[in-house]
């Protein structure tokens, strides 16, 4: 997982955005608590709910077949997950957005259910060779990928190609034209600019949408082919539309793929695939997103006005109005900027702490076999007597395990020991003085449960194991790291000597931390919104997933002596 200053970041402006719009959500919710009044009232404070919870950007690839579309998508995306190839793919629009799992949605034209797929099939719907002509009738192909572009609001579009033989697939791309908030025209320097593509082009420019031209493959001409298709492309679209004349990005969508897949930033600045990243996500603030979020303020404050003047009403109508203000000029600003830094390519599952992991595997082998042997050794129960039984916390553990006849089996000769201490403590005449000490049995400390020795043993064994890879394969361990819970967090930090490390182990942490509280924040949203279709397994989740991290596993971090 790459680290870095969050005002470095493509994604950290994309972030601020985001904690902006559940700014406004908490100061409606707050508004929401403190109204009385009628149920119109509350009709239109759950569609603006429902509005911040739709939030989406449609970007829609366009061009003729073989230009490198999806070459691109994959280049943004930063993965190689959508099918490309030089045979003109069906009449089959596909949507590319978030989803913890990767997946396919098919949504047919004349089916009411949908079919779920795994994306390895996808060529099979949406390509000729897999699907002639769209002889199964496929609408859409909802492609669910975990990337971060993506979880951050960006919904991709990949239109069919234009101007193949197949006469559908223009007609599909030029009738889906509607839904797209920005167009990325992509042609290549073999033939820029075909005649279908400057059609397209002419549509958008005069629905008063924002596009974005790309020539693509220029790994494959010299600099001088390059500037002088560069320089003819540019005049052309200055004669057709004027000032309106969009601006032309040069690119190379292989070289931006392997650059993301090596991590090499300078390779994909040469792309050119970096600086269209940076234009995309400048529109998507300054022109796009700003405006969406002032006029959420507005509807906002227009709900708070018709509150009754309390004092929290008013703190309620000054924090939308110093939000509207910030966002203003904060959105504006960021989007003017140049981040050294782009998306990660992936964003990670959430796995939960493997510290925790490895002691509940250890902690169960080892119940696993034990209530077996108490159950069946009386050598084996005398001792476990003679230590008097489990700790509280494992003697529950151990409960939910055995069966109610093992419980009587095992525990009979330890209660037998406890019936034996009562009557001497009663009848001794110190017996009442020395309770807190002859009675500790009853309710004893870790330091003497075999369970509690098991859990810690195990605990060291899995800490070590965790540091000792960090420090001999660091850039390896801290991508592949798990989702460490903050109790073994600490513990793993006191391990380790180097500072520098511990450094990237907390930025990994808080970057993990972060995701979690906009996955709960985002759920809650959708549910204000009465959006829960909209909800996705990382946001149902996040509930338990975040007890887990604060927390660890529940039969783990009790109260007990740490190491």
């Amino acid at each position: 997982m790459a680290i870095a200053k969050d005002e470095e970041t493509l994604e950290g402006v994309l972030r601020d955005y985001e904690q902006d719009k559940f700014a406004i959500a908490a100061i409606l919710r707050s508004a929401v608590a403190t109204e009385s009044k009628k149920d119109d009232w509350q009709v239109r404070a759950e569609q603006v709910f429902a509005r911040l919870a739709e939030d989406r950007f449609n970007l829609v690839c366009v061009g003729r077949f073989s230009r490198g579309k999806t070459s691109l998508m994959n280049a943004i995306l930063g993965a190689e997950r959508l099918p490309t190839g030089i045979i003109p793919l069906t009449s089959v629009i596909t949507s590319v957005t978030y989803g913890p799992d990767e997946k396919v949605v098919l949504r047919y034209q004349d089916r009411i259910l949908p079919r779920e797929v795994p994306l390895d099939a996808l060529t099979q719907y949406i390509t000729q060779d897999g699907n002639p002509g769209n002889i199964q009738r496929i609408k859409t192909a909802e492609v669910d990928l975990r990337a971060d572009i993506l979880r951050r609001g960006f919904h991709f579009i990949d239109t069919p190609g234009l101007g193949s033989a197949i006469a559908e697939n223009t007609e599909t791309t030029e009738m889906y034209l509607p839904e797209g908030d920005a167009f990325l025209i992509v042609t290549s320097y073999d033939s820029p600019l075909s005649n279908e593509e400057m059609r397209v082009m002419q549509a958008a420019v005069a629905s008063g949408r924002r596009i974005f031209v790309v020539l693509n493959k220029h790994d494959t001409v010299d600099l001088k082919e390059r500037g002088a298709a560069l320089d003819y492309v540019g005049r052309h679209l200055i004669s057709q539309f004027g000032d309106r004349a969009p601006p032309v990005f040069s690119i190379s969508a292989s070289e931006a793929i392997a650059a993301k897949r090596k991590g090499d930033l300078d390779g994909l600045r040469v792309s050119g695939v970096a600086a269209l990243e940076e234009e995309l996500i400048g529109f998507l603030l300054a022109d796009k997103r700003t405006e969406f979020l002032l006029r959420t303020c507005d509807r906002v404050a227009a709900l708070i006005s018709e509150l009754p003047q309390e004092p929290k009403v008013s703190r309620l109508a000054s924090q939308i109005q110093v939000l509207a203000e910030k966002i203003s000029k904060t959105h504006s600003r960021a989007a003017k900027g140049s981040p050294k830094k782009q998306f990660s390519s992936t964003s990670e599952g959430f796995r939960p702490c493997e510290i925790c992991a490895r002691v509940v595997d250890a902690e169960w082998d080892f119940l696993r076999r034990y209530q077996y042997d108490l159950s069946v050794s009386r050598d084996e129960q005398t001792r476990f007597a003679e230590r008097d039984g489990f700790c509280c916390f494992h003697t529950w553990q151990y409960a939910s395990l055995a069966s109610p006849r093992g419980v009587s089996v095992s525990y009979s000769r330890l209660l037998d020991r406890f019936t034996a201490r009562l009557r001497h403590l009663a009848d001794a005449e110190d017996g009442i003085d020395t309770l807190p000490v002859n009675l500790r049995g009853a309710s004893h400390g870790q330091e003497d449960c075999i369970l509690c020795e098991v859990t810690l043993r195990a605990e060291c064994n899995a800490l070590a194991a965790v540091q000792k890879r960090l420090e001999t394969e660091e850039e390896r361990t801290l991508d592949a790291l798990s989702a460490i819970c903050l109790p073994h967090l600490q513990d793993l930090c006191d391990a380790l000597k180097n500072r520098r490390l511990i450094t990237r182990l907390l930025r990994r942490h808080a970057i993990i931390v972060e995701r979690l509280s906009e996955d709960m924040q985002r759920y809650v949203l959708k549910r204000d919104g009465i959006r829960r279709t909209l909800e996705n397994k990382d946001e149902e989740s996040s509930a338990s997933r975040a007890l887990l991290l604060l927390a660890g596993h529940r039969n783990i971090n009790f109260d007990r002596k740490r190491r």
